[in-house]
């Protein structure tokens, strides 16, 4: 019997490189890799051995003949995946591989001097490459991050209710303990050090620091209260510290999301799932109590284009059409909708849809009270967002007249996409949100790099930095050989000095594992992997607590 990959397929590979038959694919090197939604495996080929199951830092891939009700279709996705293609040859897995000169494209020469690297940011991108400098060069790593905690969107942008995904956090956290590796958390570029300062102290600094702000509706009532980014609701569920407990407002049963991408799904997810089914994850505390007293009772996803453009992948839309409780409904508003859902192929993405109950929403009339659900509304934006002491109803399109039609919401939040941010120190593209590179390497910066969504802008998932991490320390790794790198004028001791000096909330690698031995506690006293600590102060005085501890 098969495997198949499922839902939580993070991208990055790591089963491919286990496979003994070559029967995962894209694999890097193949023309679509990194543009596919998920990897797949051949029904045809594969021999049962399990290895990728082993290997899948995410827990997504399961004999095909053992999974469950919510997941049995991916055992046709996968197939379907090679219904037209002709599986390559297996040249490239570990038992069928055609030996050749060895090629070691990212390590250096055995007599090079240790590099001092920065990383700054410790979500996925980051950690993907401190991963790679640490397994194939003797480099030393410094980790900086401005807060106080390690995992950026890892512990911060994934749903509480896909604790399989953040289970590649949990794979590259092993790292944090490296023995070469010096954790400087708390710390923030351009407040309490400069990038200059940072640079002088190593060799070469990478920054892997994202792509923290969101897009903009450009409406009339945006900034009104009840109107928030989706980057915030995001935060506030998964208790940021720079995101306060009331940032969210849930003073109505009906919440307007604008966009249809992920994010937007995780939002409409989390906030009509039943709250007892997200006390059992790490879920903020202040955000399972709102839920809990404010019930929300129905999500409008507002697309601006139909079905078959829309922005989020397979497995997300699957996931909605099996949550317990909670009703999918399609506004059947616009006679494109329907008519795009019955005529798609069934690899286009409307044909998603084709099953799913279409309605044409009376919109003056409250949600039920004794259901929950989601409604997908394609051909429809927000026009403006009504209300005097906050947000009470949007206008929304109808027939593509902005007059359009009024739905009544307590909350409106904008999913429309994330922006990078400048960085003191740094060049930085406003068109794209980026800092301008070349293969990772920043312009007119010597020593300096990037990686992750600040160098290729908001795009791919967790397991798309592993290429792209890929390719930025390939880079470095040529700029060093060639001499290309500056020469560090303080050493890491003063550094380490430097940064005690300036930040008043500086945690290193224990006082991190003291974080997580606390929220851990916490968790398990009230039957949860773990409960997060919210606030800068409570992560400062579980790091600090922790270490006095040991030290009685």
């Amino acid at each position: 019997m098969t495997y198949a990959i499922t839902q939580t397929c993070c991208n990055d590979a790591t089963c491919v490189a286990v496979c003994p038959v070559n029967c995962i694919h894209p694999a890097p090197g193949e023309a679509d890799f990194g543009t596919t939604e998920m990897l797949y495996i051949d029904p045809e080929t594969c021999i049962d051995c399990g290895a990728c199951a082993d290997a899948c830092p995410v827990d997504a891939i399961f004999p095909a003949d053992r999974l469950s009700a919510r997941l049995r279709e991916y055992e046709a996705i996968n197939a379907e995946y090679y219904a037209d293609r002709t599986p390559a040859p297996a040249t490239a897995s570990p038992t069928f591989h055609a030996w050749g000169a060895p090629s070691f494209h990212r390590s250096l020469p055995s007599d090079f001097a240790p590099l001092r690297i920065a990383v700054v940011g410790t979500g996925p991108a980051g950690m993907y490459a401190a991963e790679d400098l640490l397994l194939h060069t003797d480099a030393e790593v410094t980790l900086i991050d401005r807060l106080p905690v390690a995992g950026g969107l890892v512990r911060y942008g994934v749903a509480p209710d896909h604790p399989a995904t953040k289970g590649a956090g949990e794979t590259l956290a092993r790292f944090h303990a490296h023995p070469r590796v010096r954790m400087r958390l708390g710390v923030e570029i351009g407040k309490d050090v400069t990038a200059e300062e940072v640079a002088a102290h190593h060799d070469a600094v990478i920054y892997a620091v994202g792509a923290p702000s969101d897009r903009r509706l450009g409406i009339p009532g945006e900034d009104l209260p009840g109107s928030v980014s989706a980057t915030s609701v995001v935060s506030w569920y998964n208790a940021h510290p720079e995101t306060g407990a009331d940032a969210v407002r849930l003073a109505a049963e009906r919440v307007v999301v604008v966009g249809n991408g992920n994010v937007a799904l995780d939002v409409a997810r989390v906030l009509v799932t039943d709250p007892a089914d997200l006390a059992g994850t790490d879920i903020a505390d202040h955000a399972l109590a709102a839920l809990r007293a404010h019930r929300v009772r129905e999500v409008v996803l507002l697309g601006r284009r139909g079905p078959e453009h829309a922005a989020y992948i397979t497995s997300e839309l699957l996931a909605l059409k099996h949550l317990p409780g909670v009703d999918l409904v399609v506004d059947d508003h616009d006679p494109r909708v329907g008519a795009a859902v019955d005529a798609a192929g069934s690899r286009e993405k409307a044909a998603l849809l084709r099953g799913v109950a279409r309605e044409t929403v009376d919109w003056t009339r409250a949600p039920a009270p004794d259901r929950r659900r989601i409604v997908l509304r394609f051909h429809s934006a927000p026009v403006e967002a009504l209300g005097t002491d906050g947000v009470r109803a949007v206008r929304v399109t109808e027939d593509g007249s902005p007059s359009g039609t009024e739905i009544g919401a307590g909350l409106l939040v904008r999913a429309i996409g994330y922006r990078g941010v400048p960085l003191a120190g740094l060049p930085f593209d406003e068109a794209t949100g980026t800092v301008p590179h070349e293969a990772g390497r920043v312009t007119g910066l010597p020593g300096g790099y990037v990686v992750g969504w600040i160098k290729r802008g908001p795009s791919g998932g967790i397991g798309a930095n592993r290429a792209c991490a890929e390719e930025t320390v390939g880079t470095l790794l040529a700029d060093a050989v060639a001499g290309a790198l500056p020469t560090p004028k303080g050493t890491e001791r003063e550094f380490r000095r430097l940064a005690r000096s300036r930040s008043r909330h500086l945690v290193d690698a224990r006082g991190l594992a003291a974080i997580d031995r606390t929220e851990r506690a916490r968790g398990q006293a009230s039957g949860r992997p773990r409960v997060k600590l919210a606030t800068v102060p409570e992560l400062v005085a579980a790091a600090r607590g922790g270490r006095r501890r040991r030290k009685v």
